[in-house]
């Protein structure tokens, strides 16, 4: 069994493309249940974020796990294979170990170094495990790249400066206007995109804060710490009238902004330009909104150009982040091969106790004449015997775990011994 990613990310499809790979909620619990329950594979961890939808997966055999997996994604977006299999990234082994080092480390996001990706990580593998697909194997992973992250940002400075979706939304718009100051701000969602934008635009002296929600409990618990105000989604064209800048990160799976609702909110705005920020996959603005006169809107890939300004500053943090990387790569390697030695030498032993409990049982006629010192002498010189025949092998194979040389010995015991 081996470990594999198959996926999308930022890096290898176009934002259509991800938009109808993102999953959450009841259809990813779902899909997890899918997942482990078909032939190939065992566990498996579903990661679905702004910019990647990537599953890691226990499986028994690689080309039938690919199948079961390219299966899923035609089900979840309603396309053929041949429609995005390009994009898909696929790693096995420890090369898909170190995707998901390098991705909890900040090193494979849009914003280089954000911090809300180990929070998403963690969040996935918490799903997982409620929804019972994810095991010792995929634990030992996700348990280990959050380790890794958490590094990286205390260990470096590659977390230094803009580090975060929400984070690159709000400077970005503040670079478009010049100034957020005296501004009106509508957010649209109150998830956790959501709460960042509206924490940080506390912060920018704006008059006003409004969020927009379908249910207005989750909109007044963010609005109100900050002295904002909190609005059901069917205000939405009357806040957008008032609004100066748009913020949205809702997961609807179809876009909330369409031309048509700004065709009756333009003209109340009596031709002062309205921004809009959207940092949605799905997106919640249909892109054909950035034709109209008087709207500027922002999307993610506007985002990845921005970030990639800003990389400059963390660019000198990537190769400490990456020596961490590797640190920890070989450091899980010894421990996922030493979980594996231990049942084996553990079953080694045993057979070879059943050998001589077998062999003593064979014999015991000719030693019922013994008494219980001479029995016990039988019993230590029998069980010493064993014991120095298996030690050198145990040793050697022990000693070798975490590298080729102690897989070829473990995999040449399970030949030899039949275990």
């Amino acid at each position: 069994m081996s470990v594999v990613v198959i996926g999308a990310n930022h890096s290898t499809a176009p934002l259509p493309l991800l938009e109808r790979f993102a999953v959450s909620g009841d259809r990813l619990r779902k899909y997890l249940g899918a997942l482990v329950e078909s032939d190939h594979i065992s566990e498996a961890v579903i990661l679905s974020t702004c910019h990647r939808t990537e599953i890691w997966a226990v499986a028994e055999r690689f080309h039938g796990a690919y199948s079961d997996v390219r299966d899923l994604l035609c089900d979840l977006t309603y396309l053929p294979p041949e429609d995005f299999s390009e994009h898909l990234t696929t790693e096995y082994d420890l090369d898909a170990v170190q995707h998901l080092f390098e991705v909890a480390a900040g090193l494979d996001s849009v914003v280089v170094g954000e911090h809300e990706i180990l929070g998403q990580i963690a969040d996935a593998w918490e799903i997982a495990r409620e929804a019972g697909a994810s095991g010792p194997s995929l634990n030992l992973l996700f348990r280990h790249a959050v380790e890794v992250g958490k590094r990286a940002r205390t260990e470096t400075a590659i977390a230094r400066g803009v580090t975060s979706v929400s984070q690159a939304a709000v400077v970005m718009a503040t670079e478009r206007l010049g100034t957020l100051t005296g501004a009106r701000a509508a957010v649209l969602g109150a998830g956790n995109m959501g709460r960042g934008m509206v924490t940080l635009l506390a912060d920018q002296d704006v008059e006003e804060v409004i969020v927009l929600n379908r249910s207005l409990g989750p909109a007044e618990a963010l609005a109100t710490p900050v002295g904002g105000r909190a609005a059901e989604l069917s205000a939405l064209g009357e806040e957008l009238v008032r609004a100066d800048v748009l913020f949205t990160s809702t997961g609807a799976t179809e876009p909330l902004i369409t031309s048509d609702l700004l065709a009756d909110v333009l003209p109340a705005r009596a031709g002062r330009e309205l921004l809009i920020i959207d940092i949605a996959v799905p997106r919640d603005v249909d892109p054909a909104v950035s034709d109209l006169h008087g709207v500027t809107l922002l999307d993610m890939d506007s985002l990845e150009a921005f970030a990639e300004r800003g990389l400059i500053e963390r660019r000198g943090e990537i190769p400490a982040v990456r020596a961490i990387v590797e640190a920890e790569l070989t450091r899980y390697e010894s421990a996922r091969t030493s979980r594996q030695v231990a049942p084996l030498v553990g079953e080694l032993h045993q057979w070879a106790e059943s050998i001589r409990a077998a062999e003593l049982d064979r014999f015991r006629s000719r030693l019922d004449g013994l008494d219980d010192a001479q029995r016990e002498a039988v019993e230590a010189t029998t069980r010493g015997i064993v014991a120095k025949l298996l030690h050198h092998a145990t040793i050697a194979v022990k000693d070798a775990s975490g590298t080729p040389r102690g897989e070829r010995l473990a995999a040449s015991l399970r030949d030899l011994f039949d275990l």
